[in-house]
């Protein structure tokens, strides 16, 4: 599937698909710091994935999707694209994937972190050892919907928003790292690790 086409159909129907400011957060830092491999959590249809390598062209991006159809669809994307080359995708759990890479002794200079919102705290801890010293976690929807900043949260979000608050506190304690929270669209963390 080109970019044209999921960017068309997100506007028709809701898809989880970056917002177009955030994009151009993302593109600005990937353009301003050029890292060679790129983790991203959360693949969908490839979207953000494929935009990630047109904008650094030397960049290898390790991608992780659970599920099947968006893999498959995301693969298509890639294909399209002209970046399948310089993709591997792993379809899987994103815990068991990270933990895995974590593992196997893998480093990034570049983590987009857009899966499972109500995960993220535990990613974090795994994510760090994966970042390579320089290297930037950017993490999209950490506002989630506007709930995070409600003093009251419906019950139904309340653990989702109690665990993007703890990554937030998690992330912006660490003082291994430099980081910034935006309310660009659903928002958006962006931290340098500085250790």
């Amino acid at each position: 599937m080109k970019l044209s086409q999921i960017k068309q159909l997100s506007q028709t129907k809701y898809l989880p698909v970056i917002r177009p400011k955030s994009e151009e957060v993302l593109c600005a830092l990937l353009r301003q710091n050029a890292p060679r491999k790129i983790l991203e959590v959360g693949t969908f249809y490839g979207y953000s994935g494929a935009v990630m390598l047109q904008c650094c062209k030397e960049a290898e991006l390790c991608t992780i999707e659970k599920n099947a159809e968006n893999a498959a669809i995301a693969k298509q994307t890639f294909t399209d694209e002209q970046v399948a080359d310089r993709v591997r995708l792993i379809e899987s759990d994103a815990m068991d994937a990270i933990c895995m890479l974590e593992i196997q002794g893998e480093k990034f200079d570049f983590i987009f972190l857009d899966g499972a919102k109500g995960q993220y705290a535990k990613y974090f801890p795994h994510l760090k050892s994966l970042l390579n010293k320089g290297g930037i976690l950017l993490a999209d929807d950490i506002s989630f919907h506007g709930y995070v900043a409600e003093q009251t949260v419906k019950h139904k979000h309340r653990t989702i928003v109690n665990n993007l608050k703890k990554f937030i506190s998690q992330v912006t304690s660490d003082s291994d790292f430099e980081s910034e929270v935006f309310e660009i669209e659903d928002g958006l963390l962006i931290a340098r690790k500085t250790k």
